[in-house]
């Protein structure tokens, strides 16, 4: 063979058509133009014919609107039997990934006038929607690798190279170019076996090159929105606290709660701040939840709130002496029930010390709730609701009106109710952690107490009964004359 027949190179652009020796001597003949289509590529071979034929030879393209695409992607099929039948699915995808992008705006617009959801599909509607609707332009580049002098048979083309660009913007090129991996190879079965070599390159560096720039500078330009988006959630500096201030945030949620005597269940709370103890002006330190209907889990009632809560505090080292034991915020709440008559009914008090120690703790709390002697308590509660109420809910602990040194309890009649279950993951910030003067030193003393504290509740008045027998004592022997308590004095 002349070595111009072994070898051929050609540039090929996106739906960039060459045609193929078949296509010339079919498009010569008028009688075969059919439609538009066939008579433009008529005109153009006629025009190659005048200016001295087409450059191309063997490597030729067909493009999105030729013939062969459409019976190319119509007649795909899974597997290489010749006796395969496509499927309903097959044959509606072929025909919904031809759509134009006009055809698809027009289809969106009728969309916008019909049911957006069909709350009771058929098999039909089903069946026919169930199919991708992205519109794909495909383009084949060919090769005619019939034996020499024997071009322009149907049965020698194969196709070299499939390039598809989707709706979206996505580029898909099979068989990927060459790179380093080596030539394709296509062996032909005939009177001899011949094997056919070619390689795919990229050869539009510079657009390639302008492409780049832009990915660059649309990343350039979406990661600086996203870095103004976060610089507008966090703030353009960390917050610091000031010395001497532990920062104490609590990110919580009331989970459920559960054992419980009636139904729609609501959960109402707030935070009391001791002394040295502060929150910011905008912070809401109370709250209610949603009316939540029970379930029947086990053998409880539980309802799930799933309410979120933010909480926000500050402690100042005050000027008291470092015998005194500072407080920790604690959470009151108490559970109601409302009924389809709009009564309520106290279900249960209960209270929660924030716990001391950063991360995350999930914490059970018991209620309970006061009755009244006898049956007519429970009668009205049952029929006309309402219920024995706290008037002042601090009671549950300790009252913020208790001035005395012993708390009596005595006669006051409660019943054991359910449990309310809270999710909180705490955050601690001082400069106490980081600052290595005596500052710290002191800080920590006051953090290791209030987590001691933290534990129980009850921790506060034990320790507070030792510090007053431990002053009794020091004062009893200070009283006492010094020649009982000199070791050098005589003995009698």
């Amino acid at each position: 063979r002349p070595p111009e027949e072994e070898e051929e190179e050609a540039e090929v652009r996106w739906q960039e058509k060459l045609f193929s020796q078949f296509e010339v001597d079919l498009y010569q003949n008028e009688s075969a133009c059919q439609n538009p289509l066939d008579q433009q590529y008529r005109e153009e071979i006629l025009k190659l014919e005048k200016a001295g034929g087409r450059k191309n030879c063997r490597i030729f393209t067909y493009t999105d609107h030729d013939r062969f695409t459409n019976l190319e992607e119509h007649c795909q099929n899974v597997t290489d039997s010749d006796h395969e039948v496509p499927s309903y699915l097959a044959e509606r995808m072929a025909n919904v990934r031809r759509r134009r992008r006009q055809d698809r705006r027009q289809i969106e617009a009728s969309s916008l006038k019909s049911k957006i959801i069909t709350w009771e599909p058929s098999d039909e509607f089903i069946k026919n929607n169930h199919v991708i609707n992205t519109p794909v332009q495909t383009m084949y580049i060919m090769g005619d690798l019939g034996p020499y002098g024997k071009l322009g048979h149907k049965e020698y083309e194969h196709v070299l190279c499939t390039i598809k660009v989707d709706g979206n913007g996505v580029i898909t090129v099979k068989p990927n170019f060459t790179g380093t991996r080596g030539a394709y190879q296509i062996e032909l079965d005939g009177e001899k076996r011949e094997v056919w070599k070619y390689t795919i390159e990229n050869a539009s560096v510079q657009v390639q090159l302008e492409e780049e720039e832009r990915e660059q500078c649309v990343f350039r330009d979406l990661y600086g929105r996203h870095k103004e988006y976060l610089s507008g959630l966090v703030g353009s500096e960390f917050e610091r606290t000031l010395p001497g201030t532990l920062r104490l945030f609590v990110n919580g949620e009331i989970v459920s709660a559960q054992g419980y005597e009636y139904d729609n269940l609501y959960v109402h709370f707030f935070v009391e701040l001791p002394n040295q103890w502060s929150s910011p002006a905008f912070q809401q330190l109370s709250g209610v939840t949603q009316t939540c209907a029970t379930k029947t889990v086990g053998w409880d009632n539980v309802a799930y709130f799933c309410y979120p809560f933010t909480l926000e505090m500050f402690f100042t080292q005050g000027d008291e002496s470092e015998d005194s034991l500072p407080q920790w915020p604690v959470l009151y709440f108490e559970v109601l029930s409302l009924d389809f008559w709009q009564r309520y009914r106290v279900e249960g008090y209960g209270f929660l010390v924030l716990p001391a120690s950063p991360g995350l703790h999930m914490l059970t709390i018991p209620t309970w709730r006061p009755v009244e002697l006898g049956r007519v308590a429970e009668l009205r509660r049952f029929f006309i609701g309402g219920s024995p109420e706290l008037e002042d809910i601090t009671y549950v602990r300790i009252p913020s009106t208790f001035k005395g040194e012993r708390l009596s309890r005595f006669g006051f009649r409660t019943e054991t109710t359910g449990s309310v279950t809270f999710r909180l993951y705490c955050l601690q910030q001082s400069k106490a952690f980081l600052e290595t003067s005596a500052l710290r030193q002191r800080m920590r003393s006051v953090l290791d107490r209030l987590g001691g504290f933290s534990q129980q509740s009850s921790v506060y008045s034990v320790l507070e009964a030792f510090q007053r027998a431990r002053r009794r004592v020091r004062e009893a022997r200070e009283s006492l004359p010094q020649d009982l308590i000199s070791p050098s004095a005589s003995t009698a």
